[in-house]
């Protein structure tokens, strides 16, 4: 695989759902980066993958249920999703967060 740069600039966001929005901004061979945009009362709603998910809030206040637990996460908090656990994530106000899939998510390319 030869190196790449993106610019977040040039990714059309792809709608998730009420008020959220993802852009994928690189894959290697083993992860993939995508960037998730909420407006204030937006959501991502309960689903699960067999990726594991790793992330940050980068700006703004996120209420993540991940699995049976229930937690507000704010810029500069982070979160680690095993595979196949059910998830949800809803915005308290304008928010961001980045996330990192292993292995790849084929269909987020």
């Amino acid at each position: 695989m030869d190196p790449k740069t993106t610019r977040g600039s040039e990714v059309a966001p792809t709608p998730i759902a009420e008020g959220s929005s993802r852009k994928t901004l690189g894959w290697g061979e083993r992860t993939l980066l995508s960037e998730v945009t909420f407006t204030a009362g937006g959501i991502v709603p309960l689903h699960s993958h067999p990726h594991e998910q790793i992330g940050y809030v980068a700006r703004g206040a996120l209420e993540f249920t991940i699995g049976d637990r229930v937690a507000v996460l704010r810029a500069g908090d982070a979160y680690v999703i095993p595979g196949n656990v059910p998830h949800a994530c809803r915005a308290l106000e304008d928010s961001i967060a980045i996330d990192i899939f292993s292995p790849v998510r084929e269909e987020y390319k």
